[in-house]
């Protein structure tokens, strides 16, 4: 014991030898001013003071580091390896610094308390990454997605281990002993092959695809191919036990993990259900719950890492036994998300990355020549087994190029891994460094190639018209509504029986029926992945019989029942993250060849018709979808018309056309309303003093067209009327706008991006609401004294 006394340098004066028991176990804080500062180093014999300096430190150069890495889009993580490499032993090497400065037991150096944050925040991260894994997108696995993610991990394996034993007759034992060779190379092609959930989920994440296709389908890949790694991986260690430790301990280990799955499915995850069904509904779960999952997650990966586990594993199965979203899944997301995502883990891949030493990648080049062959030999071949295999099932060219090099993506727990393997001595450390390179390269290179060879909103382009302008005469009319709130439906409501209104007698069959989708959102905290339940009307869903649900299916369904002949409606919800709504609404809108979505404008107002307030996450929402919508789009500001009218008496309907493509698709929408015989049809055009070249000017010869066929159309109708007004100047167009509006339940109008006949540039520096356009924004202003509603529409962008 004084041999290795006299090795350990100590920060603090020399002690005397009764002193050595109790010097042997680290301090947790200084004495303050009451210390004795004989060198300003005493006050690093702390853990606490210590593991402030070191967080300190990581975290300042990790602002710094992303102050320059994130101009080329590197993604937050590889700043986090970047700083990792920065602080090794190459460099500022924080792990020397801390070594002697703790305790003079060299088994409780410095790095001890950084070591233990680092490994919990692997494991709070790894859970949340567990819990917030849609187990829908999950476990909806087609045969061609288990194909693709078997023949992706059995190819890769396979070849990788051929060449196992390549020239291993003439490594040097130097290097590593010749026994430990082919277990190096096992490890490699190992996690070459697998293709880790918790780490494709961050990608899908950071990506913002989570609820596209691609994205599902990546998260059903990579479920399969963690499946099999998993049973492999318990393969392999329970085989090496048996032969290298003992019988007993690997029986034990085997047994062990056995207990710990059965548990979780048969105790943990019932218990998870349990809280989910019994929680009041819109009510906070109980701490007690939270921290009690947080507790069973650390439980389980104490158990993993005591039975020769990785240590991350435990906290991976507690997870995606949590069933995600509200309320349990919302909760832990809302208490731990913040402080995982931004401290905890940013600690942990530093502190894993700053052990690598590139030098001895230099010295070693020789030895490790072969590893960095199979490295990127297996990674070829899984990126062709991966194409090939989307190729087989029909899947389209460039999304199978994405998702083989996705298949391909490295992150936080391939670093568990080799890091696992390098403490075992399974891994040469410079093996184990070329490894966190491999990861930082991957990490900092493919995210960016996929962002290029990707763009989420592509698939929405409208290449085929869909609007109302261009249904022919006997199409169905198909429209999605999107309900936030309760107080969307009324609105939306009167809306829809304008439209669906059957005619008499032969008119009939020169329309079709009204298809309406009714889309119910819910913001999602508690898992990454947006999640659509359709729902059966002809059965009650599983749900609170009070819920917002249950209310709007009963009240489209007897709307349906009342319009049965010209009416059909479906019902879904869509859990997700205010970001992905605008997605959600446009794959549905795709799904079902919807010409129009209805939206509401997040504005409220009261039963008096007064302004109450904005919500501005409606808002953004509806900016987003009016920039990719693949069709054509209106946004209901309602101010409850149906207030003032008896049920069967007449609804004044105002259409304000100044012109363009906007304008033409709300007179399109104001046609359909025209054959309900409650609605008068007002349409005022808005006229500049100066009229354009006719021979020039093509849409102003299109509009001519569509209010001429409008006007001989309606021409005998008594609840028609056609009107012309010239106004010169914004001020001339916002006070003929506001005079319309008193005579008037409902205004149509388009949203306006091609007003280029009137100058109406000073009344758009003054909108309160830019994605309504100048006449919506004057219409729905908040000192409107008038109870009129005004639907805003934006009809299908396409390229020209």
């Amino acid at each position: 014991m004084n041999e290795s006394l006299a090795l350990t340098p100590a920060p603090w004066p020399a002690i005397s030898k009764v002193e050595v028991c109790y010097r042997a176990f680290f301090n947790i804080s200084s004495y303050g001013i009451l210390e004795n500062y004989e060198t300003p180093s005493v006050i690093f014999g702390y853990a606490l003071p210590l593991l402030e300096l070191q967080i300190i430190i990581i975290f300042v150069l990790i602002v710094l580091s992303h102050m320059f890495l994130r101009f080329i889009g590197v993604p937050q993580f590889v700043s986090y390896m970047f700083t990792g490499l920065l602080l090794g032993r190459h460099l500022f090497d924080l792990q020397d610094f801390s070594s002697h400065h703790l305790s003079l037991d060299v088994a409780l150096d410095g790095n001890i308390a950084l070591e233990g944050v680092a490994n919990l925040g692997l494991i709070m991260f790894t859970f949340l990454m567990g819990v917030k894994t849609n187990k829908r997108a999950v476990f909806h696995i087609g045969k061609g997605t288990v194909a693709i993610a078997v023949l992706s991990f059995v190819v890769t394996m396979t070849a990788g281990l051929a060449f196992r034993n390549f020239q291993l007759d003439k490594a040097d034992p130097l290097y590593m002993p010749l026994k430990l060779a082919p277990t190096e190379r096992t490890v490699i092609v190992s996690v070459q092959a697998l293709t880790l959930l918790p780490v494709i989920t961050h990608l899908v994440y950071e990506l913002k695809i989570p609820n596209s296709e691609l994205g599902r389908l990546a998260i059903s890949i990579a479920t399969i191919n963690d499946l099999l790694g998993f049973i492999t991986l318990q393969c392999v260690s329970y085989v090496a036990s048996y032969r290298y430790v003992s019988p007993r301990i690997a029986n034990r280990d085997a047994l062990a993990m056995t207990i710990l799955i059965l548990v979780i499915l048969f105790i943990i995850k019932p218990t998870a259900q349990w809280i989910f069904d019994t929680s009041p509904e819109g009510k906070p779960v109980r701490e007690l719950y939270v921290y009690g999952t947080i507790m069973t997650a650390i439980a389980a990966s104490i158990c993993t890492t005591y039975f020769h586990q990785v240590h991350v594993l435990g906290a991976i199965l507690v997870g995606m036994a949590i069933p995600d979203g509200p309320p349990l899944g919302s909760a832990l997301e809302a208490k731990f998300e913040g402080l995982v995502t931004n401290i905890f883990l940013p600690i942990s891949i530093v502190v894993m990355t700053m052990k690598a030493d590139i030098s001895k990648v230099l010295y070693a080049f020789d030895d490790i020549a072969i590893n960095i062959f199979l490295v990127g030999f297996t990674l070829v071949v899984k990126w062709t087994a991966t194409f090939g295999s989307c190729l087989i099932f029909k899947l389209p060219t460039n999304e199978s190029i994405i998702l083989a090099i996705m298949m391909n993506y490295k992150g936080f727990v391939d670093l568990c891994f080799f890091e696992g393997a390098a403490n075992h001595r399974n891994l040469s450390q410079a093996t184990h460094t070329f490894m966190i390179i491999y990861v930082l390269l991957i990490a900092g290179v493919l995210p960016t190639t996929v962002k290029a060879l990707y763009d989420p909103k592509r698939k929405y382009i409208g290449y085929v018209k869909r609007d109302i302008m261009h249904l022919k005469p006997n199409s169905d009319l198909k429209i999605l509504t999107c309900l936030h709130k309760p107080d969307n439906i009324s609105g939306v409501l009167s809306l829809l029986q304008l439209l669906s209104f059957t005619p008499d007698g032969e008119s009939n069959k020169d329309r079709g029926v009204i298809a309406v989708t009714a889309l119910h959102l819910v913001k999602l905290a508690g898992s990454s992945f947006p999640i659509l339940i359709p729902h059966d009307k002809r059965t009650k869903p599983q749900l609170h019989q009070n819920t917002y649900i249950q209310t709007m299916m009963l009240v489209f369904s007897e709307f349906q029942q009342e319009n049965s002949a010209s009416t059909t409606v479906s019902f879904f919800t869509a859990y997700s993250q205010e970001d992905l709504m605008d997605h959600d609404i446009c794959n549905l809108a795709l799904d079902h060849h919807t010409s129009m979505i209805i939206v509401p404008s997040g504005r409220k107002w009261s039963p008096d018709g007064l302004y109450e307030s904005d919500d501005n996450v409606i808002r953004s929402v509806n900016a987003s979808l009016l920039d990719r919508a693949p069709c054509s789009v209106g946004v209901l500001n309602d101010r409850s018309y149906r207030t003032k009218k008896k049920i069967n008496g007449t609804v004044n309907v105002g259409v304000i056309f100044i012109g363009g493509k906007d304008d033409r698709e709300a007179i399109s929408l104001a046609k359909w309303m025209r054959q309900n015989p409650r609605v008068s049809l007002t349409v005022i055009r808005f006229l500049s003093g100066q009229e354009p070249d006719k021979n020039k000017n093509w849409d102003y010869l299109v509009d001519n067209g569509v209010l001429n066929d409008l006007k001989e159309t309606y021409a005998s109708s008594e609840n028609f009327v056609y009107a012309e007004k010239i106004v010169n100047g914004g001020p001339a167009v916002a006070t003929a706008v506001r005079l319309a509006a008193e005579d008037y339940d409902l205004m149509i109008v388009g949203r306006g991006r091609d007003y280029d006949l009137l100058d109406v540039s000073g009344l758009a520096e003054w909108m309160e609401l830019p994605e309504l356009g100048v006449i919506g924004d004057l219409l729905a202003c908040k000192d409107l004294k008038t109870r009129v509603s005004v639907l805003v529409v934006q009809q299908q962008q396409q390229h020209e």
